[in-house]
C-alpha cells in the first residue's frame, strides 16, 4: 500500500503535505521514487487529515491567534465584532499578543529620541505625501534608535510593540496647525491618531467608529502582509523589521491600499446622482471596483456592515454618507459583490473629513498589532518558514542523466 492510499488522499495532496513540512520524504536509491516514514504516515492516519491542503497561492501555517469564520475573524476565540463593541484598541492588541487582559500599568509611549529622528527623517519629503509612505520611513527611523530591538523574549517584544505603535503615530505630522487640542502621550492611540489625520476635533460617536475600525483591522489571519511579517520573524528579524516587511506588502492596491481606491471613488461623487457614472466608468474600462468583494467572505464582510452602521449612527444625514449609500445601491443593482471593510473605512474617512490616504494609515497602525502577535508566535519556534515551489519549468538534467552536458 502506498502512503497516499493509507492516508486516503491523492498523490498531489501527499506532496502538498511535504511542501508544508507536515510529512517528511526521502528519495529512493533509483532517484525516481519517494519514500515516506511508515511511523509518521501511520500517525497521520490515526490523527486524521491535517487542515485542507492549501489552494493556489495559499500557505498553511499553524497559529492560535485568529480564525476566520464565514463573515468575520475571531481573535483567540473572541468575535471581533464583540471586541469592537466595547473594548479599547490597546486591550485588543494585548489580547492578540498574550491572550490575557492588558497589564494595568502598561505604557504606550514612544522613545522620545526615536520620534525625533523619525520626524527629522521626514523633513525632506515632498508635500502631499500619503501617510502610508511616511509610516514606512518612520518605522525604519524608530528602529535605528532602539538598542533593545533585538530582545525577542515575549516581554521584550510586547514592550517594543507598545512603543513602536505609539511611535508610528507620534511621528506622523498633525493634519493641520495649530492643533486645537494637542493630545498628550497618555491619550488612547485612537485619539492620538485622529489628530494626525483630521483637522477637526473628534465627535464621540465618530471617534468610537474610528477606534472600532482599528480593532476590526487589527488582524486577519494570514493576509499577505502577515505572511511577510511572519517570514521575517521566523528568521529572527527584529520587531521593527517585521513591521517594515508588513508595511511594504500592505501598501499594495490589492491589500491595504484598496481603501485609498475606495476613497478616490467616493471623492468623485459630488452628488449621489453621480454614483452610477462613477461605477460605469470603472466597469466599462474593465477595472475592479475598489471596496467590493472579498476573497474569504464571499457572502459579505460583517466588519464592513458593523462599521457602516456606526458611521450611520454618528452622522445620519451627512452628504458624504448619502453618496456612499448611492454607491451601495448602484453596486447592488449591478450585482457586484458585497462591500468590504475597505469601503467602510473610506466612508468613515469621507464623513469624518480625514486627510487623503487615512484609510491606509488606520489599516497600517491597526495591523501592526497583528503582525507583532504573529511575530511572537514565530519567535517561539525553532525553524524558519521556508515555502517550497512546485517547479513547472524546463526539465532539469542532473549529472547522472543520460545526455547531460559535461
Amino acid at each position: 500500500m502506498t502512503a497516499a492510499e493509507r492516508l486516503g488522499v491523492k498523490p498531489a495532496t501527499l506532496y502538498a503535505y511535504v511542501s508544508r513540512g507536515v510529512l517528511r520524504r526521502r528519495h529512493a536509491a533509483d532517484g525516481r521514487r519517494s519514500l515516506f516514514d511508515a511511523a509518521q504516515v501511520e500517525e497521520m492516519a490515526r490523527r486524521g487529515k491535517p487542515r485542507r491542503p492549501p489552494g493556489p497561492g495559499e500557505l498553511a501555517i499553524e497559529s492560535q491567534i485568529t480564525a476566520l469564520g464565514p463573515d468575520r475573524p475571531y481573535h483567540r476565540g473572541r468575535d471581533v465584532l464583540d471586541l469592537a463593541s466595547g473594548a479599547a484598541f490597546e486591550q485588543v492588541a494585548a489580547w492578540l499578543w498574550t491572550g490575557a487582559p492588558p497589564c494595568a500599568d502598561a505604557i504606550w509611549s514612544p522613545r522620545a529620541d526615536g520620534v525625533a529622528v523619525a520626524v527629522a527623517a521626514q523633513s525632506g519629503l515632498p508635500a502631499g505625501l500619503l501617510p502610508m509612505d511616511r509610516l514606512q520611513l518612520i518605522a525604519a527611523a524608530l528602529a535605528a534608535t532602539d538598542p533593545l530591538r533585538h530582545h525577542l523574549d515575549p516581554e521584550g517584544v510586547t514592550t517594543t510593540a507598545r512603543s513602536l505603535i505609539a511611535g508610528l503615530v507620534e511621528a506622523l505630522p498633525f493634519a493641520g496647525e495649530p492643533v486645537p487640542e494637542r493630545p498628550s502621550a497618555t491619550e488612547p492611540i485612537a485619539v492620538r491618531l485622529w489628530w494626525r489625520l483630521c483637522l477637526d476635533p473628534p465627535e464621540p460617536a465618530l471617534l468610537r467608529a474610528f477606534e472600532a475600525a482599528l480593532i476590526l483591522l487589527a488582524d486577519h489571519e494570514l493576509a499577505a502582509s502577515t505572511v511577510a511579517a511572519r517570514v521575517a520573524a521566523s528568521v529572527r528579524a527584529d520587531p521593527y523589521a517585521v513591521v517594515v516587511s508588513g508595511l511594504g506588502v500592505l501598501s499594495g492596491p490589492l491589500h491595504g491600499g484598496a481603501s485609498y481606491g475606495a476613497e478616490r471613488l467616493l471623492a468623485e461623487i459630488g452628488d449621489p446622482a453621480d454614483a452610477s457614472k462613477a461605477l460605469d466608468g470603472r466597469l466599462r474600462a474593465g477595472e475592479r471596483v475598489p471596496g467590493f468583494g472579498h476573497p474569504v467572505y464571499r457572502s459579505g464582510d460583517a466588519r464592513c456592515a458593523f462599521l457602516l452602521d456606526l458611521v450611520r449612527e454618528a452622522a445620519h444625514g451627512h452628504e458624504r454618507l448619502a453618496a456612499a449609500e448611492a454607491v451601495l445601491t448602484e453596486a447592488r443593482r449591478r450585482r457586484l459583490p458585497p462591500p468590504n471593510i475597505d469601503f467602510a473605512l473610506a466612508v468613515l474617512g469621507a464623513v469624518a473629513g480625514l486627510v487623503a490616504g487615512s484609510g491606509e494609515a488606520v489599516f497600517a497602525v491597526a495591523r501592526t498589532s497583528g503582525w507583532l502577535a504573529h511575530a511572537l508566535e514565530e519567535y517561539g519556534r525553532t525553524t524558519p518558514l521556508r515555502p517550497r515551489a512546485v517547479y513547472t519549468g524546463t526539465p532539469v538534467r542532473t549529472p547522472g542523466d543520460r545526455g547531460y552536458a559535461q
